[in-house]
């Protein structure tokens, strides 16, 4: 591994069941906040019915940062990534502030 390993240090929320998946963070009226939501399988997300941006990252199967999208907006959507196998949502700012970048492995701490 020759990326860095970047330690998530919210509560994150596990998203691997169909309805899981299905509802995500939509419909809740307030902006996250040291707590994210990750969803597995899944390689493109998108921002409909929400009311607060949030950092995307998408994750190869090892955990690897292959795409990150800084503060998506509501009503925006991401392409589907070929090589994504899951989606870390985190709170607008969040990726910045934990030097989460492309190449990053990402570890979660619950």
């Amino acid at each position: 591994m020759e990326g860095k390993i970047v330690t998530i240090p919210y509560h994150i929320e596990m998203a691997d069941s169909f309805f899981k998946r299905l509802k995500g963070l939509m419909f809740r009226k307030d902006p996250i906040q040291n707590e994210g939501l990750w969803i597995v399988p899944c390689n493109a997300v998108h921002m409909f019915f929400m009311k607060f941006p949030l950092d995307i990252v998408l994750l190869n199967e090892q955990n690897e940062v292959i795409e990150l999208h800084h503060c998506l907006q509501p009503w925006k959507m991401t392409k589907p990534v070929k090589n994504a196998y899951s989606t870390l949502e985190l709170p607008a700012g969040a990726a910045e502030k934990l030097g989460i970048r492309i190449g990053s492995f990402i570890h979660v701490k619950n």
